[in-house]
């Protein structure tokens, strides 16, 4: 009887400590829009977690903004918000993700898809905004983030160095790149120099 009462008592407390890793919804919502550009805050549709770390949607959105909220589960603090053309690549990304697949394996698959046209990728480009903070800069019961850092990716499908014009590797800090020319994911990197 007293194994019992204990393992109750354990599941009891690592539920609570499970439940309190997650912050509220409001608090996600505060903290994933701090990525996208301010006039774009109010009206982004928010993604985040439910008290049972399901990934869910939490606001509903208004304009051409998607934003994440940070991954309870994952080191540091990291959210993120792009345009909604991106919303295919980044679904399907997720699902291939909860089945397992590999970084390669989800790259050839949406590559593969993308190329027959079952993914839909942006037709003119389209803007990822990430901002990441250290673990102890980031504040989960006030959602305050402090000494955060913002980068920016702007997906241009098929797009190559010829193309573009941009090397494929920055000459300057934070100066733009092109990473993974003549690819579904083909991309121009910019990541300012951190303060």
């Amino acid at each position: 009887m007293k194994h019992v009462l204990f393992s109750l008592c354990l599941c009891t407390t690592l539920l609570s400590a499970s439940a309190q890793q997650i912050p509220s919804k409001e608090i996600q919502i505060k903290t994933a829009v701090l990525a996208a550009p301010e006039a774009n805050r109010d009206g982004a549709k928010v993604y985040g977690y439910d008290s049972q770390g399901n990934f869910v949607t939490l606001r509903a959105g208004s304009n051409e903004m998607i934003c994440i909220a940070d991954d309870p589960n994952a080191a540091g603090f990291s959210v993120s918000c792009y345009h909604q053309d991106l919303d295919p690549f980044m679904e399907r990304g997720r699902q291939l993700k909860k089945e397992n697949k590999t970084f390669k394996e989800i790259f050839d698959i949406r590559e593969d898809e993308a190329k027959k046209g079952s993914l839909k990728m942006p037709k003119d480009g389209a803007t990822l905004y990430v901002l990441s903070a250290s673990a102890e800069d980031y504040d989960a019961p006030t959602g305050e983030v402090k000494n955060s850092y913002l980068r920016y990716v702007v997906y241009i499908p098929w797009a190559t160095q010829a193309s573009t014009g941009l090397p494929l590797s920055p000459e300057l800090p934070g100066a733009p790149w092109i990473m993974d020319p003549g690819t579904h994911r083909a991309h121009i990197m910019i990541n300012p120099p951190k303060n």
